[in-house]
Formats: C-alpha cells, structure tokens, sequence
C-alpha cells in the first residue's frame, strides 16, 4: 500500500542561494521546536535583525504547524500513517527569504484551507491586519487543527507568498499543497 512519505511527495525546485535548513519526513511539535532553534542560530549567525528574524520564524511555525495538521496518507486506511511533508527555509541571491513547503492533503482539508486562502487574498495588507485582529479578539477561528488565524500570521509577516493545490489520484482524494512565502529584510 502507498503511504504519504517522503519518496511520495515530489521534491520541491532548487533555487539559488544559500539553504538554511532542509527537512523532509515525519513532523512533529517537538521535530518543529528543535527546528526552530536551528533557525534561531542561522539568524545569529547572518546577523539578521530582531524583528524580521521574528517573521521568519513566526512564518516557519505556521507553516510546519499546518503540514503537521494538515498531511495526509495517500490511503488513508493505512494504519500508523505519519504525518509527512517537506520545508525548505533559505535565501536567495537577491536576499530574499524564502520558505517552501509541500505536503499531501486530502480533498476535505483542500476545501477548508482553499477557503481561507481565498478570504486572505481579496485583502490588502491593512485589511489582513484588521481581520486578523477580529479574529484574535473573537475566538474564532482558532480551532486546534489549523487552517484559521495562523495564514491569516504569515500574511502579516511576509512580502509575498503562493499557493498550488497539484491534484494526485485524479484529484478525487488527495492534493500535493504547495506554498511557498517569501520575505525581505
């Protein structure tokens, strides 16, 4: 039987650059905190300021939190199916930040997630900031599963950013979710 894992996902385009962490496998909180103290000392190291460090690894977790709640087994009758992806974190030779990521999705989370990236993208940046308040302040939204105020985070944070839905098995079950958010100092 085909599970998600890593030989499953396609392997996202190299960019030119320097790469600061590359991670492909099983997502876990704990997988992502030990990642973002990596990230936290490539910072220190590239002498990045406070704030936009902030944004990156504000964006990072997001990120990693929606693959980790987010992935899927191609079959997902499989017992013990992990939740997979893979995140690219780096620069690139203009110094702009860049994070990638893919992971597998089924078709329900693709409607949940689509949804929410579609509300995100018919706003300007006061009006991300503005809804992303109302939904702080409300409640709503903020669900243990994801997919709500954290897109909502990384609009906030970043310059620009994109999203694909690639479908697999003819688009019927599952979708490689590809985002990739990009950021300049």
């Amino acid at each position: 039987m085909l599970r998600n894992n890593v030989n499953s996902i396609k392997i996202l385009a190299q960019k030119e650059g320097i790469v600061f962490l590359t991670y492909g496998g099983f997502l876990s909180q704990t997988l992502i905190t030990g990642m973002t103290e990596v990230l936290e000392k490539e910072a220190e190291a590239s002498d990045l300021s406070m704030g936009f460090s902030t944004n990156i690894f504000t964006i990072f977790i997001e990120i990693a939190q929606n693959m980790m709640n987010y992935s899927r087994a191609i079959d997902e009758n499989v017992s013990g199916s992990k939740t997979e992806g893979i995140i690219i974190v780096g620069k690139d030779t203009d110094d702009l930040f860049y994070i990638d990521s893919q992971n597998i999705v089924s078709q329900k989370d693709k409607e949940i997630i689509e949804k929410k990236l579609i509300e995100i993208s018919a706003l300007d940046r006061d009006g991300i900031k503005k809804r992303y308040r109302e939904l702080r302040r409300s409640g709503k939204d903020t669900h243990g599963k994801g997919a709500g105020i954290g897109f909502y985070e990384i609009a906030k944070r970043c310059s620009s950013q994109s999203y694909e839905f690639v479908p697999l098995d003819n688009g019927m079950y599952n979708f490689y979710f590809e985002a990739t958010i990009n950021s300049t100092k």
